[in-house]
């Protein structure tokens, strides 16, 4: 827990991302305190600056851990979300799973492509729509044939 707290690489677990958010909490309280006291901005730019970057570093690799990008945190009460979602099992473009469950039911292959149960339709690469002879319908006729 908590490998490289400011890098904005890799995936982190709901537990470590909301621990570093009541982190956050607390210094940014803390930070807030000294600076009502002292009436010193140094001290808010020199402590504030740094927990934000460790908040964005979190979020992103939280981000990451659900298959988005580190951007999406921006959106309004996607980090609440972030808190509650679970992560994608298995490997993502970002890292391995930080829980150690690999992908039980297929949903994405080795390549990083979706080879779960629906099949494209027209848009699946796989399909031998390009073909030299088209498929027959149930009617006998090729497709596209009512159409020449």
């Amino acid at each position: 827990m908590f490998n490289n707290p400011f890098s904005f690489d890799g995936r982190i677990r709901r537990s470590e991302y909301g621990l570093s958010f009541i982190i956050y909490c607390f210094a940014a309280v803390v930070i807030r305190l000294m600076v009502a006291s002292n009436r010193d901005l140094a001290i808010f730019f020199i402590g504030y600056i740094p927990l934000l970057w460790f908040l964005w570093a979190q979020g992103a690799k939280r981000c990451h851990d659900v298959g988005n990008s580190g951007w999406w945190q921006l959106i309004p009460f996607y980090p609440l979300w972030l808190i509650f979602q679970d992560g994608q099992a298995g490997v993502n473009q970002y890292g391995e799973n930080p829980k150690g469950i690999q992908n039980s039911n297929s949903t994405t292959n080795s390549s990083g492509g979706y080879s779960g149960g629906y099949s494209g339709g027209h848009n699946n690469p796989n399909s031998n729509y390009g073909s030299s002879a088209p498929p027959q319908n149930k009617d006998g006729y090729n497709n596209g044939d009512l159409y020449k």
